[in-house]
Order: C-alpha cells, then structure tokens, then sequence
C-alpha cells in the first residue's frame, strides 16, 4: 500500500491537513508559528518550549495558550511556568529520564487525541533540528520511537529544514505547494537500506 503526503501543506494557509502542533525548546520562526497555531487541532509545549511560545508571543500571550505543558520542567523558567499555571494551561509533571521530553510530550499528545476523538492527519513539530547535535539526533531518535506511540506520521519542522521518517513500503511525497527549496535528502537510520527506488528526482536512485 502506497502512502501519500503534502509535508509542507501545514504550512499553506488554505493547506487542507488537519493536525496537532508540538512546541520544541529551540528558536521559533515567527512565520512558521502563526500559520501552525492558527490551524492545530491541539496545541502542546514540550517542558523549554513553554518559554519560546512565551516570548515569540510577548504582549499577546493570553492569545496564544497551550493545551498543556508536559516534561521534567528542568528547562521552563519559573516566571514562564506560573504564568501558564495562573492561566489554566495544563501542566503535567514527567520525570522518566530514560525518555526525552519531545517523546513524552508525543506520548501525552497521541492520549489526548485519543481522548477528544481528533480526526488529524499529522502531528507537526515546531524545532528540533538546530543547536546542539545530540539534540538533533534525539529528534530523530523520536521519530523512530513514535511509530510505537501514535499511528500518525510526524513531521518536525525547523527554518529550512523538515524531516519525517519513512518506514518500509511505497510512499509519495507532494512537493507542489511553492515552499518546497530545490534539494532533498534521503538518509538510512538506523537500519540498512538494501533496495530504494525514487521517481521524480534531479538524479533518481534505483538499488
């Protein structure tokens, strides 16, 4: 069975995929935001991300309000986390450090879904892919672990860059939106990749 994805259609403001929006403790591009947060489904901040809602909506924050906050709190300031607390944002407490806050966060998300009974397609991640290299490859350590938390796909989504983990099996990519750069990258993780066959690309791969 072939699967089928717009990626960047989150993005458009008339895009028709419907999704929920996860907040990374990593620089946030204003632009990016504004769209994803006006379209979500539900809206979550993963422990530090509560601190980059916080301030790329400075003066107009009672606007913009998680669904809940998840994590070790390690990373949130405090002023950050009473002010969300004050208001009524959830704040749930996850202290298991054999995860990262980003899978937790996942975790938490795919229940409440479950819970509201959301139609979503997608789950889109806002950061992830800048800083520190551990981190970017904790990311996508997360990717691998959410085909075991939730049956939708994930995206993260940071500036230039977006990556989301194909599994095994036939998938199409819709690069059509007018947002797409001119390179894309295909990178075995994790295991070998013995037999990949692409279309549509500048130079194609057939092994």
């Amino acid at each position: 069975m072939e699967s089928a994805l717009a990626p960047l259609d989150c993005l458009l403001p008339a895009g028709n995929l419907k999704f929920c929006l996860l907040i990374l403790n990593q620089p946030i591009n204003k632009g990016h935001f504004h769209c994803l947060w006006s379209k979500a489904a539900l809206r979550a901040c993963a422990d530090g991300g509560a601190n980059r809602l916080y301030h790329v909506t400075e003066g107009s924050q009672d606007s913009f309000l998680p669904d809940y906050i998840s994590g070790d709190f390690d990373s949130i300031q405090p002023e950050v986390k009473e002010y969300y607390k004050v208001k009524g944002c959830e704040l749930i407490e996850t202290m298991d450090q054999d995860l990262t806050d980003f899978t937790k966060c996942l975790q938490i998300l795919q229940k409440k879904i479950e819970k509201k009974g959301l139609q979503v397609d997608v789950i889109v991640t806002l950061g992830g892919l800048e800083g520190r290299f551990d981190h970017i490859m904790a990311s996508v350590n997360t990717l691998f672990h959410a085909t075991k938390i939730t049956p939708l796909p994930v995206i993260v989504i940071q500036e230039c860059s977006l990556i989301y983990l194909l599994q095994p099996g036939k998938h199409k990519l819709h690069v059509d939106t007018g947002l797409e750069g001119d390179w894309c990258g295909l990178i075995p993780v994790g295991n070998p990749c013995e037999s990949v066959t692409t279309t549509g690309l500048k130079w194609n791969l057939n092994t």
